[in-house]
């Protein structure tokens, strides 16, 4: 009986053992392989160097429109924020006391031609008598006498008439150039002009708009630099193309010309500046807007660009994630140059041949072995 047991015994255990032996191969620890992480090749394209920074638009041509005389305000010939040609009439200052005051010249005109052909004939007269002795010295000089004031009396009227045909067109207020008109800054019937001139609106040209910006001294020498390159001299300043993006706008879709730089840099800042022009037909550009602007000083240069999101930063600057030959991933710090759309120059520290991480950032570790794949960021 107890060998009939320790016979069972035996066998169950060996029942038990014979599994566990052979699981163990297939329990052995077997290591993941690398995180897969998206290649691409720095893109090589010749691009657009440029100088950017922030402008304000400002107006051409804006001015008050005043009452210059004085009299009550008659009309108001425009709807407020109107837009209107050079030379429409806007405001009417009572014209009727100035036509007046011009009638009255006119007439006295008239009196004073009538006295100056008198004594020009009475000298004229005593002139002859006194080359034959009929007439004495005494008289003749009387005769030149009243003469010379007759002809000053003239003049006098003469001037008395421009004036007051000048203060009869003041009457009407007109637009000095094509521009909007602000809001009127008074009402019918009020007394305008007197003791001094009276605000009444202003006027605003809106096209062409400058845009006012400032550079450097670095990027001074960099533009001057540029136009000599291309064989412009300072007079050739609208050959320099400019161009602007509204903060709302992507990009800088308008494209302007610079008309205009300061002699000289401002000692106080040490920045210069200067002005770009631009067409405005659709008043979208209004004065005081900010604007981003850039100016292109170097056309067709070689360089590589990678996509802005592959890009890293630490202490030291800008990182690049790069793949060896190895398949092992290398922090590489890198300088950066201008944005070319969603890419971004590299300067220094890539070589066009290396596969940089432009997909799977997180998973590509520097010292780590990853598995790479082509991405499409390379098309970027």
């Amino acid at each position: 009986m107890r060998t009939a047991i320790r016979i069972a015994s035996i066998a169950l255990a060996a029942a038990l053992t014979s599994p566990l032996a052979g699981c163990k191969p297939q329990n052995r620890y077997v290591p993941p392989p690398p995180p897969k992480v998206g290649v691409a090749l720095p893109v090589q394209r010749p691009i657009t160097r440029y100088i950017t920074g922030t402008g304000n638009l400002s107006a051409v041509n804006q001015v008050d429109l005043v009452a210059r005389i004085p009299g009550f305000l008659q009309e108001i010939d425009y709807t407020d924020g109107a837009t209107v040609p050079a030379g429409q009439t806007l405001f009417v200052v009572e014209p009727r006391p100035y036509q007046l005051q011009l009638q009255q010249a006119q007439a006295d005109i008239v009196g004073k031609q009538g006295q100056a052909t008198q004594t020009q004939a009475e000298y004229d007269r005593q002139a002859r008598l006194g080359v034959s002795n009929f007439a004495s010295q005494s008289t003749i000089g009387t005769a030149l006498a009243n003469r010379d004031v007759a002809a000053s009396a003239l003049a006098t009227a003469r001037v008395a008439v421009e004036t007051a045909q000048i203060n009869l067109s003041y009457t009407q207020v007109k637009a000095p150039f094509d521009g909007l008109v602000s809001a009127h800054l008074v009402s019918v019937g009020e007394l305008v002009g007197s003791g001094q001139p009276t605000k009444l609106a202003t006027i605003t040209q809106f096209d062409p708009i400058w845009v006012t910006f400032q550079l450097s001294e670095q990027e001074v020498l960099r533009v001057q630099q540029s136009m000599r390159k291309r064989g412009l001299t300072r007079k050739d300043f609208a050959k320099v193309p400019v161009e602007i993006g509204l903060q709302n706008e992507t990009g800088y879709p308008r494209q302007g010309v610079l008309d205009y730089a300061d002699p000289g840099l401002d000692p106080t800042t040490g920045t210069l500046n200067v002005r770009g022009v631009f067409a405005n037909k659709d008043h979208q550009l209004l004065p005081g807007l900010f604007a981003r602007v850039r100016v292109p000083i170097e056309t067709g240069v070689p360089a590589l660009l990678v996509p802005e999101d592959a890009l890293g930063a630490d202490q030291r600057g800008r990182t690049l994630l790069i793949v060896n030959a190895q398949n092992v991933v290398q922090l590489r710090h890198v300088t950066i140059g201008d944005p070319e759309g969603d890419m971004r120059e590299i300067t220094a520290g890539l070589k066009p041949d290396e596969r940089l991480v432009v997909a799977g950032l997180q998973r590509a570790i520097p010292g780590e072995k990853v598995t790479p794949t082509p991405s499409p960021a390379a098309a970027r």
